[in-house]
């Protein structure tokens, strides 16, 4: 797995070797790069950008997105086998100055001090067997840390169902392989 854009372009990230994380593919992680830079519909501009990154797994997302200037990334995983390689990816990249990592579960993001801090994205990449996202979407709206320019990402399985239609307007959605990407503002 390597980063894709930037100026880290080309350099190897360290993934699991167990199979309990699922890494954020390339190709994905490319595609929802290509919409951010080229939609009409999703347009985000990366440079100094502010990012939360759930479920950060290796860390694949919100390094691609330091590598591409964002000025902060702020991570949160629980998995210990995943943490490991998370904050090596960090220590790898030497970008601990512009990162914070929680070492949480996602759903626990309210009893964190982020409460009133404003995100330019926010990415969501739960287990695909996670039915309780929108439990996490609440969160986010009680702790106010979106504005009207948000841009929320969420990745699933493309078969998930998941009842978020009430809190978000789906600006786009993307379907490559078994993944499907949805572009979000709340509501």
């Amino acid at each position: 797995m390597r980063i894709i854009g930037g100026k880290f372009k080309g350099k190897k990230l360290l993934i699991p070797l167990d199979k309990s994380t699922r890494p954020l593919r390339d190709i994905v992680r490319e595609a929802i790069f290509n919409i951010l830079d080229h939609s009409s519909k999703v347009s985000k501009n990366i440079i100094n950008s502010k990012v939360l990154d759930l479920f950060s797994g290796t860390g694949s997302f919100g390094i691609e997105c330091l590598s591409r200037g964002a000025q902060e990334v702020i991570f949160f995983e629980n998995y210990s086998n995943s943490l490991k390689i998370l904050k090596h990816n960090i220590f790898d990249f030497k970008l601990e100055s512009k990162t914070k990592v929680y070492e949480s579960n996602a759903y626990n993001l309210k009893e964190t001090n982020i409460k009133n801090k404003i995100f330019d994205i926010i990415f969501i990449d739960p287990p695909f067997k996670d039915k309780e996202i929108n439990i996490l979407i609440d969160h986010i709206k009680i702790l106010k840390i979106t504005d009207i320019n948000t841009l929320i990402i969420i990745h699933r399985n493309k078969k998930s169902e998941d009842n978020i239609f009430k809190y978000l307007n789906i600006l786009d959605e993307k379907n490559y392989g078994l993944s499907k990407i949805l572009f979000c503002k709340l509501i």
